[in-house]
């Protein structure tokens, strides 16, 4: 049996994500299209990797019909002209696809039977709206295995908010306001543009280029926000502006084993440390990072004191600020989501844990002053999940940013 292998990332890119409708820029690019773009601009990003050495293609989508549909890793390697040796495959976890995709890449690379892997998601939500198409079995409600609204992701967040009264309204409209301002510095430094991918687009105006994310709004004022409506229930928490919207977008990563990294003259921009998957009462789901982040920091033999950053995915403010307050970690704690997150640039459901998983590495290349972060999402259906990085630049004499 092979020994266990070191496991790095050694690369990751998206398409800036678009709104989701046929007002949205991607509403005539086709989803596995934006997969294709942002796989063919990871490789040449990286031209020291022979693409026949890739070992598999695993692409997150959750609603696996249509242009999302077909076995999207196979075919969005074809259609990315990897050689056809290269195999693929598609993943569902629904918010945490592309997080499940790089684990189980990871995993595989870490047992020794993988030396390079691509892993990413797509979700066109214009093309394919939240739940359509399935059809749960009458049971779920018939036996009372899960609550009526379950599965509408508004409902749920607004019962985080019940169950945790100190969570309250304006907390989460701090929360987002602040995503939006940290990720308006964070375009200005030029800091995000670094590892998006342009993707050439049809609108009614004609043919364009889409270099940025559509979704945000730097604008935003605590007023505006206050004033938002709540559409899950009446006098509700949950607005469109404390939440993440509906949104299209792809990403793609590059996994490796350290002894391949170091063969093709990669330089890693992180090492894999741990990783987790827990779940909870379907109803809560947003609490789910919290036992994931626990499983993975027990895996990796941390503490929550030892993590630098956290990329946490907002899909909902109170969400994040649930796992904050688990923590003792402040509202404002300049360690959590230091760029924003996706109440100002969006959430494809299944393409975000690979852009947590960028924003991370490209702070680490800037951040030799931390040894440790954590990538970490909520899941649909009661779920969370929990990557531990190691820095590869980390200098114990570096001075703090």
């Amino acid at each position: 049996m092979a020994d266990q292998a070191e496991v790095v990332f050694v690369d990751g890119v998206r398409t800036p994500f678009g709104k989701a409708g046929d007002k949205g820029m991607y509403w005539n690019t086709r989803a596995d299209d934006l997969v294709v773009k942002a796989i063919v601009g990871l490789l040449e990003r990286n031209p020291n990797i022979p693409k026949d050495r890739i070992d598999d293609v695993a692409i997150a989508a959750t609603t696996q019909t249509g242009d999302q549909g077909l076995t999207l890793g196979r075919t969005a390697a074809i259609l990315a002209g990897l050689p056809k040796t290269v195999p693929g495959f598609s993943i569902d976890r629904m918010c945490a696809g592309a997080m499940t995709a790089a684990a189980m890449m990871s995993g595989s690379i870490g047992f020794g039977m993988y030396d390079l892997a691509i892993a990413g998601g797509v979700e066109h939500m214009g093309h394919h709206p939240m739940g359509s198409g399935v059809d749960p079995n009458p049971r779920f409600l018939s036996e009372r295995l899960v609550g009526e609204d379950a599965l509408v992701m508004g409902a749920t967040a607004e019962r985080i908010h019940d169950r945790f009264p100190q969570l309250t309204k304006e907390r989460s409209d701090r929360f987002a306001l602040a995503s939006q301002q940290k990720t308006a510095a964070a375009y200005a430094a030029g800091k995000i543009q670094q590892d998006l991918v342009p993707v050439a687009i049809r609108t009614e105006q004609g043919w364009g280029l889409a270099t940025r994310d559509e979704v945000m709004r730097p604008e935003t004022t605590l007023e505006g926000l206050a004033a938002l409506k709540t559409p899950f229930r009446p006098h509700g928490r949950i607005t469109a502006g404390n939440a993440s919207g509906l949104n299209d977008g792809a990403t793609a990563a590059i996994l490796a084993s350290g002894a391949a990294a170091k063969e093709f003259g990669l330089s890693p921009k992180m090492k894999l440390v741990s990783y987790a998957f827990a779940g909870v009462d379907p109803e809560i789901m947003g609490i789910g990072p919290i036992p994931a982040t626990e499983k993975a920091l027990r895996k990796a033999g941390l503490s929550i004191d030892d993590i630098g950053i956290f990329e946490m995915n907002e899909a909902f403010a109170v969400q994040v600020l649930s796992f904050m307050d688990h923590y003792g970690i402040a509202d404002e704690d300049p360690r959590v989501n230091p760029w924003g997150g996706a109440i100002a640039v969006g959430h494809p459901l299944a393409s975000s844990g690979v852009r947590l998983m960028n924003q991370l590495a490209s702070q680490f290349t800037e951040r030799p002053d931390v040894r440790y972060g954590i990538t970490s999402m909520c899941v649909g259906l009661g779920q969370g999940g929990t990557m531990v990085w190691e820095n590869p630049n980390y200098d114990k004499k570096a001075k703090k940013a």
